[in-house]
């Protein structure tokens, strides 16, 4: 039996930091017929909120470090802030929207990430997604919005990487459906070359990423964005694409698809 399609969207920072993006982006997600995910991030709102109560963010290689003021600070901006904002501009565009972070419904279960040589405090990497529930929803016509917030079943908050989240939960939802997966950001997808914003590489295989990777043209936070892309093509994950907004309405625009073959 062919399983039903389920497009699952992540959206990075310049989507959600810019108004009129956000809006745009959200009327076309609310007319996307079928079954949908939206998974949002938030890290530079956050970083902003933190910066004008005079609490600075400590990053290390491009990750936060999450002490206990700033889980706060993320909790508030990612499940509260910037959730129910793009939930109401869905209800306002007919997408019958819920909000939620991997605490609600016991969704995404997580453990405070393991130290080595790097304690990034209260980071979650995620043990498992709850896709009975997920679904539940789904199949109630509703639309799950996830944050990047997950949580230990201990009672105690997690802030986990928005990237891994939605693949974590395309992961959980393929043994359902069939999944496409959109990562989108400020590029167009994977550039050949960084300094023309028009070299889109249309197609990556598994092959062809580490051959990119060995070449430095896959690089610094392209690199654990690509990683989850095919971490979660590896494990039931139909289809991944990368770019900007704009190929959700129109899918001729300049983007990068990728496969394992």
């Amino acid at each position: 039996m062919n399983k039903l399609k389920l497009k699952i969207i992540k959206i990075g920072g310049n989507i959600i930091e810019n108004e009129q993006n956000l809006n745009d982006f959200l009327k076309d997600f609310a007319a996307i017929e079928g079954l949908k995910i939206l998974i949002h991030g938030g890290g530079k709102k956050a970083t902003e909120l933190a910066n004008a109560i005079g609490l600075q963010p400590k990053m290390v290689n491009g990750r936060r470090i999450t002490d206990e003021a700033n889980l706060e600070i993320v909790t508030m901006v990612y499940a509260g802030l910037i959730n129910k904002n793009v939930v109401a501009q869905l209800q306002k565009n007919n997408c019958n929207a819920i909000g939620l972070s991997g605490v609600d419904g016991n969704t995404i279960l997580a453990h405070k990430r393991i130290v080595k040589d790097i304690d990034y405090g209260f980071a979650g990497d995620i043990d498992a997604v709850n896709a009975s529930t997920v679904n539940a929803l789904l199949q109630n016509n509703l639309t799950p919005v996830f944050c990047a917030i997950t949580h230990n079943k201990e009672g105690q908050l997690l802030n986990t990487n928005a990237d891994t989240v939605a693949s974590e939960i395309a992961i959980g939802m393929s043994k359902l459906y069939n999944v496409e997966l959109d990562f989108l950001f400020e590029l167009k997808g994977v550039l050949k070359n960084f300094e023309d914003k028009e070299s889109v590489i249309p197609f990556i295989n598994f092959e062809t990423y580490e051959q990119l990777v060995k070449e430095g043209v896959i690089s610094d936070g392209m690199l654990p964005k690509l990683h989850n892309c095919f971490n979660a093509l590896q494990k039931g994950v139909s289809k991944v694409k990368i770019g900007d907004a704009t190929f959700i309405k129109n899918s001729n625009n300049k983007h990068t698809t990728l496969s394992l073959k």
